[in-house]
């Protein structure tokens, strides 16, 4: 038989200071821990999110992500104008476009405008705009002309980047480039410079092109994502053997998703141990709260302790009863930091993306499994807690506890 729940309730808040304290100290802890968590979906969801399925991302092999990678510009036009697999539009060209890519030192609006940051600098083809069609979106002013010196930005570029309004002039090395436009498109992209292909190789000193990215067919794709032979996992298993090993334009291929989830592992990872770390430290003073309220709460009610046992609770019963008691703290205390780091969501923040070293602007998303982890840790602080003032109280006997004032 179990101690009635309204019992621990009602022994609550007659202790109402006491447990006010307890589930603002713990909803403290939670809501730096969900703040951090928050963090981290925010940056990886802005790439896993919005990166797509049905588009293939090819990279020199043994790359990493696109800034390491480089084709040689007459083997980038081969492999785009060869392979069976790339779709081609009703004027049968290949639904493919070679990018460049390189990380550029800019100075940041506001302060004494003086402090750096890495901004990603994306030359583009045509082509690129046709695969985007559905996403792509030009906010303010228009596109660049193709061949000319001009460039649009990421629509999170103004206000934070010096030289990034519509009619600025940005320079890259010794050649200006002039702000047109203003686009939108998900994912990192936002936070990037783009401009014409030829323009940027020139204007940049590059050789040619970093990545490209094609439409497949839709019988390229496989279900399983395994690739043990190559080192990494894709759908595109069959092709990116058969590329791996092409004499002729040897190439890692991802589906554009996959590629996207592998540029947020190193963040991530930094970010959860963050989290961990400031969990844990933050934790072990709330699992010191929650053990001082609940032998304070037991050492004040050691006489309805030995009722409840003399009236036939079993000293198992009383343990659950406390155990739950704290339990039911913890549980409002991790509500209360939910509600405490909910003000975050949406909030825009930016940070380096320590896979491409570059600036990205995203904001603190509190998913579902934000909120569900933390009150997971509050329930886990609440059994640490709790576990040994519920002991103590199961130890007792009705003679001791009855004589107890």
């Amino acid at each position: 038989m179990l101690v009635p729940l309204r019992y621990n309730l009602r022994s609550m808040f007659v202790r109402k200071t006491a447990t006010a304290l307890t589930v603002l100290g713990l909803g403290a802890t939670v809501a730096v821990l969900a703040g951090v968590l928050a963090l981290q979906q925010g940056f990886a969801l802005l790439y896993t999110e919005n990166g797509r399925d049905d588009l293939a991302v090819f990279l020199r092999p043994g790359a990493t992500n696109e800034g390491d990678s480089l084709f040689r510009r007459d083997l980038g036009l081969q492999l785009i104008k060869t392979l069976p697999e790339i779709v081609r539009d009703p004027q049968g060209l290949p639904l493919a476009s070679m990018e460049a890519y390189l990380a550029v030192r800019r100075f940041r609006e506001g302060g004494d405008g003086r402090a750096e940051t890495n901004v990603p600098i994306r030359g583009v083809q045509q082509a690129t705009f046709q695969l985007r069609a559905k996403e792509f979106r030009i906010t303010e002013g228009r596109n660049f002309t193709p061949g000319a010196n001009e460039v649009i930005v990421g629509k999170k570029l103004p206000g934070r980047i010096q030289n990034c309004a519509v009619g600025d002039v940005i320079t890259f090395n010794t050649t200006p480039f002039q702000v047109v436009g203003v686009f939108e498109c998900p994912g990192p992209f936002e936070s990037e410079v783009w401009g014409d292909l030829d323009r940027m190789v020139d204007a940049l000193e590059r050789y040619g092109p970093n990545r490209i990215l094609a439409q497949l067919q839709p019988e390229s794709f496989g279900d399983k994502r395994e690739s043990d032979q190559l080192g990494y996992t894709t759908r595109l298993t069959g092709l990116a053997e058969r590329l791996m090993n092409d004499p002729t334009v040897p190439a890692k291929v991802l589906t554009e998703r996959e590629y996207m989830t592998s540029q947020t592992a190193a963040l991530s990872t930094v970010l959860r141990f963050l989290g961990l770390f400031l969990g844990t430290i933050m934790g072990l003073a709330a699992v010191f709260t929650a053990t001082n309220t609940m032998m304070t709460a037991i050492a004040s009610r050691t006489h309805e302790i030995g009722i409840l046992l003399a009236t036939g609770f079993r000293p198992l019963a009383i343990f659950m009863s406390f155990l739950l008691e704290a339990l039911v703290l913890c549980v409002l205390g991790g509500l209360v930091g939910c509600l405490l780091a909910l003000p975050l969501n949406g909030v825009q923040t930016g940070t380096t993306n320590f896979q491409t070293f570059t600036e990205v602007a995203f904001g603190f998303r509190l998913t579902p499994l934000v909120l569900f982890s933390s009150v997971a840790f509050s329930m886990l602080l609440g059994i640490i807690g709790g576990a040994l003032p519920a002991w103590r109280a199961a130890r007792m006997t009705p003679t001791q506890a009855l004589r107890r004032q």
